[in-house]
């Protein structure tokens, strides 16, 4: 039986009800009372917040400790910020401009949002994942020794009903089995209702078999104390299993009837038997209505015998019913998701609530219970007894240089293997904390060196039986505690919800861990919402995405990867690079390492025009085609420019007539072009672009900073044309689409040809494609003939 007579529940049930006020009053006053210029609804979730009021009460209030995180329903977040203003780390100002103009966010955010969020949550069944990659991350950092002096926390998600239909949820389920997650719960506001519909019969049935099978605990939290207490009456039995076979549509429709409803529904199908005559006699219509929408994710007692009654890791599913709108006028009504309250409604709501007209933000207005006694309650409140629960670590040493493969030939991929394996051989701090992660390419994506040398993560050893039973294998796959590599199944949205969690280490945890993650480039656009959702929480990650482009050509259109370099471009919290030489490759690596665990002004560095202080996650865009490596010795200056988006490897002379701009794969043909047209055309000069990304970036701040009257600023990309002269052509090429670079031209008023891949690719040879698309040598150089006439290219053949 839940504990009814616990001396805690008068203050939450106080604090439930000034809950379900303020989220009703935050979104009423947004889109009524507040001024609009627009004339725009402004929105809100009334109803779905009510749903999980009581829910959350029992969680904030109670059941929550410090160490606990958190992802909150993205349509419960008025409650959240309630929440939080009843603590003290919410303002009144955020609260009347929610879903304004730097006022609290119409969806938790951690960055957004300075109330504390544990989990960004406003894309669907991203934030619920979230929690399961959290818990690995945690385990992960106290294998290894790290944060021990803390205790473990829960990483909680309250997911909509709804939300269950997003397919990434069960991509984590069956990773997290795969890892033994553990400390992770799951709150399901079951309300039955979604956007647009009554959720269908039977379908968590199907749900409960679903997660028992995945190895989770699954509680079911569907009738509050009065209801179970009314079902041991006489007759009470006829009432639970009418009650259980009632359909979802006919119950929402009841409960927004009321009493009077629930009265004639129960008399005309099971009311004729006198026991249960009696039982609904007994009770008013009001009071009849309170029983009959007495779920348990609406009774404080069962709520707290069932989260405080958990003793053990492992993970736990709650099923808990609820009513959508839940002591709001539109309690049930199918069309309630983004329904508001009207003036009149919330006018007798308001009434109901005891709240006095011009006291509707106090946060004590209206409840019985002395406002000391209240504020007494909330200071002990465990959850609250650490204050801000936002951690941090200390930055790693990033080495001076890392010193790339002295090889004649290589690709980038490969080069970007050897770095690696280099770090692992040293005992470096950082290398102790860099964690690899790949869905199921590990090996083809050139981890294999660093994994056979940091071995592979698992909470308990597990030894390589191919090892074991001494069969020769390249390849050591050892599983144990202190391994640096978390091998993932062919998910590309588990790869980036993982990156997410890990890079959130430092500040969730208080330990720093440098995740790089690995894939094949085609395949970033599958895990694109969770790479958006991840650099949105500002999570810290090197992503490395090889192989790229027509460049892998016996494998086909399918493998071939098109607009990544436009995603890597346009995607905040993302600095995206693509060497062609792994000289490049390693300066941008030692930066990326460093990078990442800035955290530093918002000012920007009025040399590039970049806000490079504040640091983000990184994109590496590689190839597995083989180059010819520069002869050169990497000097501060040229280190700098390949860091900063672009060097000349051939700078042009005043009577250039065209300029090549390159990046990545197609080096050696833009060589081979320039060196077609040298003959025929002075001064040619050879731009090598290695993050498209940063140019832009720059290029654009710098005008934006003279727009606002600092004439003195020049970015990068201006200073390295202003090399060009004004009559002079210009030429982009990449293995990508070519609006990657055909802004470049815009830059100091160009003329420019953008050559690039458009269409999906096919089989092939590199040449065959090349030829096909017209980024070769001979392709090239006909864009330049075009673009600059003049004397006719000697070695140019007619097409």
């Amino acid at each position: 039986m839940p504990a009814v007579d616990d001396p805690r529940l008068p203050y939450l049930a106080a604090l439930e009800k000034k809950l379900l006020w303020l989220s009703t009053w935050t979104i009423h006053n947004a889109n009524h009372l507040r001024e609009s210029a627009d004339g725009l609804k402004v929105g809100g979730h009334q109803a779905s917040s009510a749903s999980l009021a009581t829910i959350m009460t029992a969680l904030y209030f109670a059941a929550l400790r410090p160490q606990d995180r958190v992802a909150v329903k993205p349509h419960a977040s008025p409650v959240f910020h309630a929440i939080q203003y009843l603590l003290g780390n919410q303002t009144r100002e955020k609260l009347e401009r929610f879903r304004g103009y730097k006022g609290a966010q119409s969806y938790a955010s951690r960055t957004k949002d300075g109330d504390d969020v544990d989990f960004s949550t406003g894309s669907v069944g991203l934030g619920v994942a979230q929690t399961l990659f959290a818990s690995l991350a945690q385990d992960y950092v106290r294998a290894h020794g790290w944060g021990t002096e803390r205790p473990e926390g829960r990483m909680i998600a309250l997911v909509g009903d709804a939300e269950m239909d997003e397919g990434n949820i069960f991509e984590a389920l069956l990773e997290g089995w795969k890892q033994g997650v553990r400390n992770t719960w799951w709150i399901v506001d079951y309300n039955r209702q979604s956007l647009d519909a009554v959720i269908r019969e039977g379908l968590y049935a199907r749900f409960e078999a679903l997660f028992r099978a995945f190895g989770w605990d699954v509680v079911t939290l569907k009738y509050g104390s009065l209801l179970e207490e009314a079902f041991r009456e006489p007759g009470g039995d006829k009432l639970r299993a009418w009650i259980d076979t009632c359909p979802n549509q006919l119950y929402s429709a009841l409960t927004f009837q009321g009493g009077a409803a629930w009265r004639k529904r129960l008399m005309d199908e099971i009311g004729d038997q006198g026991d249960v005559t009696a039982l609904v006699e007994r009770r008013s219509d009001a009071e009849l209505g309170r029983l009959m929408t007495n779920l348990a994710g609406h009774d404080l007692p069962t709520l707290l015998e069932a989260f405080e009654g958990i003793d053990h890791d492992r993970p736990v599913v709650f099923i808990a019913y609820t009513i959508k709108g839940f002591g709001l006028p539109l309690a049930g009504h199918k069309d309630n998701h983004a329904g508001l309250l009207t003036p009149k409604q919330l006018e007798g709501f308001q009434t109901q609530m005891n709240v006095r007209a011009g006291r509707e933000w106090e946060p004590f207005e209206g409840l019985d219970m002395p406002e000391a006694k209240l504020r007494d309650f909330l200071a002990g409140v465990p959850f609250a007894q650490e204050g801000r629960r936002r951690r941090s670590a200390p930055a790693l040493p990033v080495p001076e240089t890392l010193e790339a493969p002295r090889q004649e030939t290589i690709s980038t991929q490969a080069g970007f293997g050897l770095i690696l394996n280099e770090l692992a051989r040293s005992d470096l701090p950082l290398a102790e904390r860099i964690v690899t992660t790949s869905p199921d390419v590990t090996v083809s994506t050139n981890l294999g060196p660093w994994v056979n040398r940091r071995g592979l993560f698992a909470r308990q050893a597990l030894a390589d039986t191919f090892k074991a039973e001494r069969i020769p294998s390249t390849f050591n796959w050892d599983y144990r505690p202190t391994g640096q590599h978390i091998e993932l199944g062919i998910a590309e949205m588990n790869l980036f919800i993982l990156l997410s969690a890990l890079g959130l280490s430092h500040s969730l945890f208080g330990a720093r861990l440098i995740p790089v993650g690995t894939l094949y480039d085609p395949f970033i656009a599958r895990g694109l919402d969770a790479l958006n959702y991840a650099c949105y929480q500002d999570a810290r990650f090197i992503l490395t995405a090889t192989p790229s482009g027509v460049t892998l050509a016996p494998e086909g259109g399918a493998h071939q990867s098109i607009s990544s370099p436009l995603i890597g471009l346009a995607q905040d919290g993302l600095a995206s690079f693509e060497p062609a030489f792994v000289d490049e490759l390693a300066e941008i690596m030692r930066f990326a390492f460093a990078y990442v665990q800035r955290d530093g002004d918002a000012e920007p560095d009025e040399r590039t025009w970049l806000r490079d202080a504040t640091g983000g996650s990184v994109y590496l865009r590689l190839t597995t085609r083989a180059l010819e490596q520069p002869r050169r010795t990497m000097s501060p200056a040229l280190a700098q420019d390949i860091v900063d988006g672009a060097y000349w490897m051939r700078k042009p002379g005043p009577n250039a007539q065209v300029v090549v701009a390159y990046t990545g794969a197609v080096a050696p043909e833009a060589i081979e072009a320039v060196g077609l047209m040298a003959e025929d055309r002075r001064d040619v000069g050879l731009l090598a672009v290695t993050s498209a990304d940063r140019l832009n970036a720059g290029w654009t701040a710098a005008q934006r900073a003279r727009e606002a009257g600092l004439v003195h600023a020049r970015s990068h990309i201006e200073r390295l044309m202003d090399e060009v002269p004004a009559h002079c052509g210009l030429v982009t090429v990449l293995d990508g689409h070519p609006a990657t670079l055909a802004w470049l031209g815009s830059v100091a008023g160009h003329r420019t040809r953008s050559l690039g891949v458009e269409h999906f690719g096919q089989t092939g040879t590199i040449a065959d494609l090349y030829r096909h698309y017209g980024i070769d040598a001979q392709g090239i150089a006909q864009a330049a003939q075009a673009i600059a006439p003049g004397r006719p290219i000697r070695h140019l053949k007619a097409i």
